[in-house]
């Protein structure tokens, strides 16, 4: 009657199997295997090829300032749908590691009830009757331990159970991180084609630029000059409009925007389409609810928040991903366009109307001034984080973290962004 109870309360072996799949289960995860060489050198071919393909397609609308403004956009708005599918991911992927951390610790945690449950086993496997299992020597002691065994196997059956419940979710885990990782290495491919057809599409529109390459030195190193003589933003804009003629002429083409400016009815989609255009279609003042940010990325600074100095954020700071595009939010002229001071490469866009957007932190930046660029049209690239511009070493980031800083300004004065910024927009980069 006492092996009945005890047989009915616990199947030794399925919780044999139990506790050894728990065994087998504890190792790592992830193993790295050799890759086949042959294989790196096909792939490498195939994306040579790729490469070639693509600088014959952008060279082939060069010349053709429509088209390769589209396709720049284009391809810019693909490369954001792939971040942002991609920072999806690293979130679920976030998640599930956090709980298959979560249950493993718990498992080690219960390593003694493991313990108990396999010398148990062990014993039963035996065929001994559990009333003997103590001290076969005294059957009154035997009965006495048979019964606290009956009284204890119920607790020790949950604990298995409990054991498996955490063993099958930890499997589920494991499958479902493994198809994550899958989707993040597919997702990261689409987007290192997409910027390998972005910076061909880059090279030709600055290949439409090589007549005018003389000059163009020539005011790079004025720019220079200027950065280096220019306190601020408000000063550097200022020198440039007047002492480069570019940036002179853009201001000039600004100003007569401003006076021609006809209101286009807002839409709830980007009011910026055609291409083709050499003038903002909407008014900057106009824009607000409807801009697009930069570039995604995670929001580490906001206007109006202190900075740690005594003073307070005059615009936005965005901790991006590693070689990331850099899009004009608005359309406008390049008023500047170098490196300044211990913020990396500096863009600054007169967007008409008083109104300058000041990007900077980038490593690269493919547009000139004077330059008329589009809303949504890509105009830099971030670094890898490794080079430390003044922003990320204000806000004590990782050197894995590229920095951008992102304000407006109004009549010489900085202004609050948020109000221009489109909503979608915002819940992508919230912090």
């Amino acid at each position: 009657m006492i092996r009945s109870r005890a047989s009915s309360a616990l199947h030794p072996a399925g919780l044999w199997l139990l506790a050894m799949s728990f065994a087998l289960a504890v190792p790592a995860l992830a193993q790295t295997t050799a890759r086949d060489p042959k294989a790196i050198e096909t792939e490498l071919r195939a994306a040579d090829e790729r490469r070639r393909a693509l600088e014959a397609e952008a060279e082939g609308i060069r010349m053709d300032r429509t088209r390769l403004n589209a396709a720049l956009i284009e391809t810019n708005s693909k490369m954001r749908q792939t971040q942002a599918r991609m920072a999806e991911i690293e979130k679920r992927l976030d998640v599930a590691t956090g709980s298959e951390d979560a249950i493993r610790k718990s498992l080690e945690s219960r390593r003694a009830v493991l313990a108990e449950v396999l010398a148990v086993l062990q014993r039963m496997r035996r065929g001994i009757p559990p009333a003997v299992l103590a001290s076969p020597e005294d059957a009154l002691r035997s009965i006495r331990s048979a019964m606290m065994l009956g009284a204890v196997l119920p607790e020790l059956r949950s604990e298995a159970q409990s054991l498996a419940t955490d063993l099958n979710e930890l499997v589920e885990l494991r499958k479902n991180i493994a198809l994550e990782k899958e989707r993040l290495a597919a997702e990261a491919q689409t987007f290192v084609r997409d910027n390998e057809k972005l910076s061909a599409l880059v090279t030709a529109r600055q290949g439409a630029l090589k007549e005018a390459e003389q000059k163009l030195a020539e005011q790079r190193q004025r720019l220079a000059e200027l950065a280096k003589q220019s306190p601020d933003f408000k000063d550097l804009i200022s020198r440039s409009e007047t002492e480069i003629p570019a940036a002179g002429r853009a201001a000039e083409q600004a100003r007569a925007a401003d006076a021609a400016q006809v209101k286009n009815q807002r839409v709830a989609s980007l009011p910026f389409g055609d291409p083709a255009r050499l003038s903002p279609k909407i008014a900057f003042a106009d824009a607000k609810g409807l801009l697009l940010i930069p570039v995604l990325g995670k929001i580490v600074k906001t206007y109006g928040v202190t900075d740690g100095i005594g003073g307070v954020e005059k615009g936005l700071s965005l901790a991006t991903r590693p070689g990331s595009p850099v899009a004009s939010p608005a359309d406008g002229w390049v008023a500047f366009s170098g490196p300044y001071r211990t913020y990396g490469q500096l863009l600054i866009i007169n967007a008409g109307g008083g109104y300058y957007v000041v990007l900077a932190g980038m490593e690269r930046i493919n547009v000139e001034v004077g330059q008329f660029v589009l809303a949504g049209e890509p105009v830099a690239t971030m670094g890898d984080g490794t080079a430390r511009t003044a922003l990320a070493t204000a806000l004590a980031l990782g050197a894995s973290q590229p920095i951008l800083y992102v304000e407006f300004r109004k009549d010489g004065m900085a202004i609050d962004p948020g109000p221009w910024w489109a909503k979608a927009e915002m819940e992508k980069v919230r912090g």
